[in-house]
């Protein structure tokens, strides 16, 4: 497994730092003993990041964990598992909207420990199957990037790998030329607007052979964008991906 770059272990031990912090949802103080970046009470936490039973493949709420739902079973996507914090709602979609839209970068911190504890609640990997090794963001073109200042899932990224101790990497992944929203398209739009949206830069592809990666995102709706993705880095040399989010739903009103 590659080792953590300084910044990761510099991170880390950063998100360990005791402070008395506000829950972001219902305001209250949660007092010294809360991490920084995770400043949610427990109360919070146990109404609306409590695990629930998913599609261990897509991550689809089915009321039983499986191995995959009935639409995975009949068409696989590109990516193996799918690790998310909550269903796509409140308080959920207040916080994305604002750490997205409303320039709260410091909502990151937040939202990547709830991440990482997701993963950790996640089940494991059959036996044999090789431990995710690498971190990776869902890019954005450089249009959307000038507009927003920032890569949600990078800051989402960069930070839920640094509590994991795993590398990160933003520049592997590019999204070379801008998109239409997909919030603005249905399904089988959204799959012709992202094709060939995303590459791999041929110099780091070394890099990325035989890794098993995380992808990150901030949501997953329909699930085009992390399945072009994905199949993207299994073509460049991926072992296998995976797909962490903070928030899934399964109708077309977000962004993916």
């Amino acid at each position: 497994m590659p080792r953590p770059d300084l910044f990761s272990l510099c991170a880390h031990a950063l998100a360990r730092v005791h402070a008395p912090s506000q829950c972001e949802v219902c305001r209250q103080w949660c007092g010294e003993g809360k991490e920084v970046g995770s400043a949610l009470c427990a109360d919070c936490v146990a109404r609306f990041a409590t695990p629930l039973s998913r599609c261990r493949r897509c991550g689809l709420r089915t009321g039983l964990t499986t191995p995959a739902c009935g639409a995975c079973l009949r068409a696989p996507p590109p990516f193996e598992n799918t690790v998310c914090v909550a269903d796509y709602g409140f308080p959920w979609d207040r916080l994305i909207a604002d750490f997205k839209f409303e320039g709260r970068a410091e909502l990151a911190g937040m939202l990547a420990a709830r991440l990482h504890a997701a993963w950790l609640q996640a089940p494991r990997p059959q036996a044999g199957t090789p431990a995710v090794s690498l971190v990776l963001p869902v890019p954005l073109s450089a249009t959307r990037l000038s507009e927003r200042g920032y890569n949600q899932a990078w800051e989402l990224a960069r930070r839920v790998a640094a509590r994991a101790m795993l590398p990160a990497r933003p520049d592997l992944l590019q999204r070379p030329w801008d998109t239409a929203h997909q919030a603005d398209l249905n399904r089988a739009a959204r799959q012709q607007n992202l094709r060939s949206a995303f590459m791999v830069d041929p110099r780091l592809r070394p890099v990325l052979a035989g890794q098993r990666v995380a992808l990150v995102d901030d949501v997953m709706t329909t699930g085009a964008t992390v399945r072009e993705a994905a199949a993207v880095l299994l073509r460049a040399g991926a072992a296998a991906v995976d797909v962490w989010v903070i928030a899934r739903t399964d109708d077309h009103n977000g962004d993916d």
